[in-house]
C-alpha cells in the first residue's frame, strides 16, 4: 500500500507533459489598435500592446476593452508559450483584474511560462456593488465578461503566434470559483479543464441571506456585538478538544467536520470566573447562531445548506465576528453591497441594510427571480462532460466565507442528475482540511492543482490524490477525492504524507434539506 500511495503521490505533484514552444509570427506593438468589434461589438479593441516582464517571463502585455466597459488583460510569452491558455476568475464584486493564480504551487508549465495568461474585470471597475444598479453591467458581471474574454483572448493568441491554443483551463475561486461553473454551465466549449475552488455558485443566497445572517446574528437588540474576535481561540480550543481525535489523528485539524457535535455550553462562565477565560450565555448563543446559519422565522426550516464549519473559528474574526465593537465586520460591508445593488430586482432603497431584511421564505423567493441571472448551480453538465473536458472542484473544510457545504451539494447534485459514473469521468472534488476561504489556514495550504488537472485533459490520468505541503515545516499531507479521507496508517512519520491511505469517511450525512434545493437542479439560465 506504502509504495501504492507514494506512486501516485508522484503523479499527483509531478510534471505535465513537456509540449514544444511556439514563437510568435509578429511584434507585440502590431495587436496595438486590434479590432475585437466582432466580439463585443463597436468600441471593443486592443488598446495597448507592450513588451513587459511578469515574474521574471518576457510577455507581450495586452490591455483593451470589450463593449461597453469590459476590461481585460493579457499576457503572452515571448520565448515560451506550449499551446496552454489560462484565464484567471475574479473574486468578490471584482472590479479589477488580478493574473494572480490559486493552487498551483509548484507547477512548472506555469512558473516557466508556458501559459498565456488572461483575466478580466468584468465590465466594471467599482470596488463594491454599485455596478448593479445598471442592468448591462449585471449581465456583464453575471457571465459575458468572462465568455467574452475568453473569445478575445484565443482570437489574440492566434494571431500572434499563428495558431490556437492546443489546450484552454480556467482556474478561480470565489466568485472566480462561481465564474469557472458558468463557463461549465452556460459556454462548455470554451474550456477543456476548469478549477472552481469554494465557488459562491449560489451567489443570490450567498450574498442575499447568508452574509446578511453572519452579519446580525452576532448583535444584541441594540445592535452592538455580543461575541469579540478575542474570545475566538477559546470557541476554537473547545472544539479541537472534543473533535480533533474523530479521525483517530490529534493534530490539530478535522478531517470532515460534520462529524463534530460540539458541546459549547463546557464554555460557560462560573461564578467567579475571569470573563477572559470563558464565554457568557448571550455569547454561547451568538456562536451557535453564527455556525446554524439562518431560518424561516415561521417554519424553523433552512434558509442555507449551512453556516462555516466547526474548525473555522479563528477565521471568524473580522469577517463576522469583530476586533473591536465599534468595528463593522467583513459580511456586513458585503450584505450591505449585495442587498442594495446586486441581488434584488429591483433594487430596494439606497438606504437598506441587513437589519431590515426578514429572514423568511418569502426572501428567498425574491431571489429566485435573479437565481438563473448570477447563479452557475445548474447541475446539468452534460455538454461539458461529452465534449470530454474535466472539473476539479476544490474547498476548504474551514472556510469563513463560503460553507463548504455547497460544494459538495453540488457535487451531488452532479451525481443526481448524470449518474455516479458519469461524473467520475469528467469531475472530481477535493475537500482540504483547515483550509480558509481559497487559501491559508491551519492546515497544509499549499497546494498544485493545476499540474493533475493539465495530466487529466491532456494525458487521461485522473486525480485520485494530490498533495498538501506546510512550507515552514516541511510536512505533507495526501487529499483524496471526496468521500476518501486520508487516514493514517498508525505508525511511521505523521508529517509525511507516506504515512497516509484512502480511509473511509467518518460520515455519510443524509442531503442537508432546506428551502433552497430547488436551485440545485436544471434551470434555464437568464440572458437578460
Amino acid at each position: 500500500m506504502l509504495r501504492g500511495v507514494l506512486l501516485l503521490l508522484v503523479i499527483a505533484s509531478g510534471f505535465a507533459s513537456a509540449q514544444p514552444v511556439a514563437k510568435p509570427v509578429m511584434t507585440c506593438a502590431a495587436l496595438a489598435g486590434a479590432d475585437l468589434s466582432a466580439i463585443g461589438g463597436p468600441g471593443s479593441q486592443v488598446r495597448t500592446a507592450v513588451e513587459s516582464s511578469a515574474k521574471d517571463i518576457a510577455v507581450c502585455d495586452v490591455e483593451g476593452v470589450l463593449a461597453p466597459h469590459i476590461g481585460f488583460r493579457l499576457q503572452l510569452p515571448l520565448h515560451s508559450w506550449t499551446g496552454r491558455y489560462l484565464q484567471l476568475g475574479c473574486g468578490g464584486f471584482c472590479g479589477q483584474i488580478s493574473l494572480n493564480p490559486f493552487v498551483a504551487d509548484g507547477c512548472a508549465p506555469l512558473a516557466t511560462g508556458g501559459f498565456a495568461l488572461a483575466s478580466t474585470d468584468m465590465g466594471h471597475q467599482s470596488a463594491g456593488g454599485a455596478f448593479g444598479q445598471d442592468p448591462q453591467q449585471r449581465i456583464d458581471f453575471a457571465y459575458r465578461g468572462v465568455h467574452l474574454t475568453a473569445l478575445a483572448a484565443k482570437q489574440l493568441i492566434a494571431r500572434f503566434y499563428g495558431q490556437a491554443p492546443q489546450f484552454s483551463y480556467f482556474s478561480g475561486c470565489s466568485d472566480g470559483g462561481r465564474e469557472a461553473l458558468m463557463e461549465a454551465q452556460r459556454y462548455p466549449h470554451d474550456f477543456d479543464g476548469i478549477l472552481a475552488g469554494a465557488p459562491s455558485l449560489i451567489f443570490v443566497v450567498q450574498n442575499g441571506l447568508y452574509h446578511p445572517w453572519q452579519a446580525t446574528a452576532n448583535l444584541d437588540g441594540n445592535g452592538q456585538p455580543v461575541l469579540l474576535a478575542a474570545k475566538l481561540p477559546l470557541l476554537h480550543q473547545a472544539v479541537l478538544t472534543q473533535c480533533d481525535g474523530l479521525d483517530g489523528q490529534v493534530d490539530g485539524l478535522l478531517n470532515d467536520p460534520r462529524a463534530c457535535q460540539v458541546d459549547l455550553s463546557v464554555l460557560l462562565c462560573k461564578p467567579g470566573e475571569p470573563p477572559s477565560t470563558c464565554l457568557s450565555s448571550a455569547e454561547i448563543a451568538a456562536a451557535q447562531r453564527l455556525y446554524d446559519g439562518p431560518h424561516d422565522q415561521k417554519s424553523g426550516e433552512r434558509l442555507t445548506l449551512g453556516g462555516p464549519q466547526p474548525g473555522s473559528e479563528l477565521a471568524w474574526a473580522g469577517l463576522f465576528v469583530p476586533y473591536q465593537a465599534e468595528q463593522p465586520t467583513g459580511s456586513q460591508l458585503v450584505a450591505k453591497e449585495a442587498l442594495r445593488n446586486v441581488v434584488f430586482e429591483p433594487n430596494p432603497a439606497t438606504d437598506f441594510s441587513p437589519g431590515d431584511l426578514h429572514f423568511a421564505a418569502a426572501t428567498l423567493d425574491r431571489l429566485r427571480i435573479t437565481h438563473p441571472l448570477y447563479d452557475a448551480s445548474n447541475p446539468d453538465l452534460s455538454t461539458f462532460a461529452g465534449a470530454g473536458h474535466k472539473l476539479l472542484l476544490w474547498h476548504g473544510w474551514s472556510d469563513q466565507h463560503i460553507t463548504p457545504l455547497n460544494s459538495i451539494a453540488y457535487h451531488e447534485a452532479l451525481q443526481n442528475q448524470l449518474g455516479k459514473a458519469t461524473t467520475e469521468s469528467f469531475e472530481r472534488l477535493f475537500m482540504l482540511p483547515g483550509m480558509y476561504h481559497c487559501g491559508g489556514g491551519e492546515g497544509l495550504a499549499q497546494i498544485d492543482l493545476l499540474t493533475p488537472l493539465i495530466n487529466w485533459v491532456e494525458q487521461g490520468q485522473a486525480p485520485e490524490v494530490i498533495l498538501t505541503r506546510n512550507p515552514a515545516t516541511g510536512a505533507s499531507r495526501p487529499v483524496f477525492p471526496y468521500p476518501a479521507l486520508a487516514t493514517y496508517d498508525g505508525s511511521g512519520d505523521p508529517q509525511h504524507a507516506s504515512s497516509y491511505h484512502a480511509g473511509p469517511p467518518l460520515v455519510t450525512p443524509a442531503p442537508v434539506r432546506w428551502l433552497g434545493s430547488d436551485l440545485l437542479t436544471p434551470y434555464t439560465p437568464r440572458q437578460r
